[in-house]
């Protein structure tokens, strides 16, 4: 990342959410990918993962629902690309 024409992705709000650990654990890495300006995807988010690809998924859909993160691409093989969105849009 390049400090000086960018902003970190993550948003401490994240942490008043209530979120389940593992949800927020999936917006963490999610921000990494954003700040190294890697895609964020499935298939990258799943080489990372560390637990169930059923918590993933979950962590991604709790996300969604609240609009934090939007899917921006799907292949309909479960292979989807996401955008963070601004945390004025999220769904506090």
């Amino acid at each position: 990342m390049n400090s000086q024409n960018q902003t970190p992705a993550m948003n401490q709000k994240i942490f008043n959410l209530g979120l389940l650990v593992e949800t927020v654990s999936v917006y963490l890495i999610c921000c990494s990918l954003a700040d190294t300006d890697t895609t964020i995807s499935t298939k990258k988010l799943s080489e990372m993962w560390n637990s169930t690809r059923a918590s993933l998924l979950e962590g991604l859909e709790d996300l969604e629902t609240r609009n934090i993160l939007r899917r921006i691409i799907s292949d309909r093989a479960g292979n989807n690309v996401y955008k963070l969105l601004d945390v004025k849009n999220w769904k506090l």
